[in-house]
């Protein structure tokens, strides 16, 4: 298992990978920087950082989700270099399944990077402007949670946009599938079936009623798991088109 893990990594370092991983939580800071130099009065520090994790999981996630999935699959669709791949003496859900750890493994970094670049963001702003110094304690481990629970809530979404990356050659159906995704989550946000989308399932997270927060969780979750299974168990058996 190993073997292929390192060699996924190896790729990824020699792809836009890094690129993608920095840019979407740097536009966030970005975001979250210039919104509080617009500011009159200080704010406490839960609402920056629950305005940049409620941008991540509305939109930038999906998004990211969306391009990192058929960039890793388009690394193999590209040069037609699954017929050598599946044709190497071990298991070929291996092959996959190196894959979905490494995408699993950027998406989990670029959460984090998501807090910290915001944190630094906000410090900055107020060095910038002493006056508009957040109010109140900066709650790092439940700002960790926060996003914990929206990386959990992201693993049935993050499922489905990889396992039709790697099934379709063309990036057309991937983009299509995350697009009508986020379009669809983003015209639909206030309606009470959104708990059971995976898209807006990590928006959830957010959610003043728990009985949404724990829904969208364990269903995100749960049917993620599964749904990554049932991708590698698929891909394995079928060839490429």
């Amino acid at each position: 298992m190993f073997a292929p893990l390192f060699v996924e990594i190896r790729k990824l370092n020699r792809s836009l990978a890094a690129v993608l991983a920095v840019a979407a939580p740097s536009l966030i800071a970005i975001f979250v920087f210039f919104n509080m130099m617009r500011g009159k009065a200080p704010q406490p520090w839960d609402m920056w950082m629950v305005s940049a994790s409620g941008i991540w999981a509305f939109f930038m996630l999906p998004m990211s989700v969306t391009a990192l999935t058929a960039l890793v699959a388009h690394m193999e669709h590209g040069p037609r270099s699954w017929d050598h791949l599946r044709a190497l003496p071990l298991p070929r859900w291996r092959l996959y399944a190196a894959k979905a750890v490494c995408v699993l493994a950027v998406v989990a970094l670029m959460s984090a990077a998501v807090l910290a670049l915001t944190w630094g963001a906000v410090m900055l702003a107020a060095a910038i402007m002493p006056h508009l110094q957040p109010t109140g304690p900066f709650d790092l481990a439940a700002c960790a949670s926060m996003m914990g629970r929206m990386f959990g809530a992201a693993l049935l979404m993050i499922a489905i946009q990889l396992w039709v990356a790697l099934r379709y050659a063309s990036f057309v159906p991937a983009l299509a599938v995350g697009i009508g995704g986020t379009f669809f989550s983003v015209v639909a946000t206030s309606a009470k079936q959104g708990v059971f989308f995976p898209w807006q399932m990590p928006v959830n997270m957010l959610a003043g009623e728990a009985w949404r927060v724990q829904t969208a969780l364990g269903l995100g979750l749960g049917l993620g798991v599964a749904a990554m299974v049932a991708a590698l168990v698929h891909l394995s058996r079928r060839e490429v088109l």
